[in-house]
């Protein structure tokens, strides 16, 4: 088991958000249920209704979480609830007036949780009609974008059980089978090296692969199809993501190999570019250029990675655009692929740290085309 975040890991966490929130000209943060709030305080609650929960930070205010009484008890047994004061409200009175507004500057601008409801923001709104709000993702990209060592750890762990799980479903018949049965043999395995939480199995067979996104689906796999696999969850709280292209049988065509193996340098490239102090649009450059120059540019149609962290899609993005600069402890995935409609689709797909001097992976199952049967 990685070792458990503690109090003071959460009230570090605040103290440099609520820095950050002042440097980026804001008066504080408005974080609602989701995984900002679950990162700056451990506390997840069991269910998100319309009953308004809050943590508000403000430079030279110690922490508040609003909670609903009925769910106090739930809220304090969080591992960072011993950092934060708590304000209850009960159902029958106005929260937002009552328990919101009289810890926030009524003139204020705050960074909101963009997982916040409408719902609470009108209402805040209405209750302040002098405060401003921005999107805590647009305000703070970085807010969760580089990890610390135990978050690093989360995260290897759970690359290595993608892996394992990977390497499981080669040995698993394809052909004859559906796309759904596979996902499920794929979720299963994952749940066997302890994902608490599967986000997504795509299994895309001959033509489905040429949608970076498919959804499994009842298509039954044969003998020659190329068939893209990306899964992952979550892992003691931390995301898993990979993609491998197999096909099914030895008789792979040239073409399939041609382009799996364009797609393979793209990656293997993009990766040998990640070091400190380059832009994320870089690593996009990298991979997009080998394709590009193969001749298959007008086939990779989307970016070449996204960060990752509590949730399996976060930033930073490797896209073009994109200008913040790599550093130490930042984590994402570096995914090219090549999508030909109508035929198939190859990508692969590793997640990737930065380190002091270049990149460290966390899935090292081999990039090559698996053979499957």
């Amino acid at each position: 088991m990685p070792h458990p975040f503690t109090t003071d890991d959460f009230a570090a966490r605040m103290a440099r958000a609520t820095r950050a929130a002042a440097e980026a000209g804001l008066t504080g943060l408005v974080v609602t249920p989701g995984p900002d709030l679950t990162y700056l305080t451990g506390y997840r609650p069991t269910a998100v209704t319309e009953r308004v929960t809050a943590l508000l930070l403000a430079d030279g205010r110690e922490p508040v979480l609003v909670v609903p009484r009925l769910e106090r008890p739930d809220a304090e047994a969080a591992p960072g609830a011993a950092a934060v004061r708590f304000a209850d409200w009960t159902d029958g009175t106005d929260p937002y007036r009552t328990a919101v507004a009289p810890e926030l500057d009524p003139a204020g601008r705050y960074g909101i949780s963009d997982s916040a409801w409408a719902l609470h923001l009108l209402a805040l709104q209405e209750a302040l009609p002098d405060s401003s709000y921005a999107s805590l993702t647009g305000a703070l990209p970085m807010l969760r974008a580089v990890k610390d060592a135990d978050e690093l750890e989360r995260l290897a762990a759970a690359g290595a059980a993608a892996d394992a799980a990977y390497e499981r479903i080669l040995k698993v018949a394809f052909a004859g089978r559906t796309e759904n049965e596979v996902a499920a043999d794929l979720a299963g395995l994952l749940r066997e090296y302890g994902h608490s939480q599967v986000d997504f199995t795509v299994v895309g067979s001959g033509p489905n692969g040429a949608n970076p996104h498919h959804e499994a689906g009842g298509r039954t796999i044969g003998a020659g199809d190329t068939v893209v696999l990306d899964f992952g969850g979550l892992k003691d709280g931390y995301g898993s993501d990979t993609t491998r292209t197999v096909h099914v049988g030895e008789d792979v065509p040239a073409e399939v190999r041609e382009v799996h193996d364009v797609v393979r340098r793209a990656q293997q490239k993009a990766f040998e570019a990640v070091r400190p102090g380059i832009e994320c649009q870089e690593v996009d450059r990298v991979a997009r250029a080998v394709i590009t120059e193969a001749g298959y540019g007008d086939y990779f149609i989307h970016r070449t990675g996204h960060g990752i962290g509590l949730t399996t899609h976060e930033p930073p993005y490797m896209v073009e655009g994109e200008r913040q600069v790599l550093v130490p402890g930042m984590c994402f995935s570096i995914e090219p692929g090549v999508y030909l409609p109508g035929r198939f689709g190859v990508r692969i797909e590793d997640i990737v740290t930065v380190t002091a001097t270049g990149g460290r992976r966390f899935n090292n199952t081999p990039h090559d085309l698996g053979i499957v049967g």
